[in-house]
């Protein structure tokens, strides 16, 4: 196995095979576009997440006083505008008490380089799973991981439903400690825009109906 394939886990279950089929699809429109999202990610937050800390506490059962685990820690979700919003509803439905950061980037038409506008997250010392659906060019989320680290953070994670050779080598190369999760790893190059050629497209858009990919008839 190359070294900058061993921080990245790729999700096997039929499932999400099924789920990421629709999400390529041309003929499918915003709003299931964005269902799929969400469901794609509390699908692979289970996975994702399963390393959480725990604590035993006490409470009445139906039939006598137990002492079971509970979480111990929350976590921060934060995605990478504005994609990324798209999953962040599937990982709050495994935890409602996650807290939420934003970090706004956008990518230079021109350079590919990805630009920041915005830039927020809460006080909080728990792991930090940072959220993109797509991990192309890798430029925005390794920029991302490191305003994060800046940040003071230090456990953190990456989730992406499309993921590229060359972005998870960028990640290996520029943030070894930080684990991958994928539902789709596509290996070779990226078309000349920048973008996975078997992937969804631009995520963003589809999510926000501000592009549609349907052929005219």
């Amino acid at each position: 196995m190359s070294d900058y394939l061993k921080n990245l886990t790729v999700f096997d279950h039929p499932l999400i095979k099924h789920k990421v089929s629709h999400l390529c699809d041309v003929n499918t429109g915003s709003k299931e576009f964005s269902e799929l999202v969400h469901e794609l990610a509390m699908l692979m937050g289970y996975e994702a997440l399963k390393d959480l800390k725990t604590k035993d506490v006490e409470i009445q059962a139906p039939l006598s006083k137990i002492t079971t685990p509970v979480l111990a820690e929350d976590f921060t979700i934060v995605p990478i505008l504005r994609a990324g919003l798209g999953m962040v509803d599937g990982l709050r439905a495994l935890s409602p008490t996650a807290k939420v950061g934003h970090i706004g980037l956008y990518r230079d038409e021109e350079t590919l380089k990805p630009m920041t506008y915005y830039f927020k997250l809460p006080v909080d010392n728990g792991p930090v799973i940072v959220v993109d659906p797509a991990l192309a060019t890798g430029g925005s989320a390794e920029a991302a991981i490191q305003f994060v680290k800046d940040y003071g953070c230090k456990n953190i994670k990456f989730m992406c439903i499309f993921a590229s050779e060359v972005g998870v080598k960028l990640l290996y190369e520029k943030h070894p400690d930080v684990q991958i999760y994928a539902a789709n790893y596509a290996p070779g190059p990226l078309n000349e825009m920048g973008y996975i050629p078997t992937a969804a497209g631009d995520a963003g858009d589809r999510l926000c109906g501000t592009v549609s990919y349907k052929p005219n008839k």
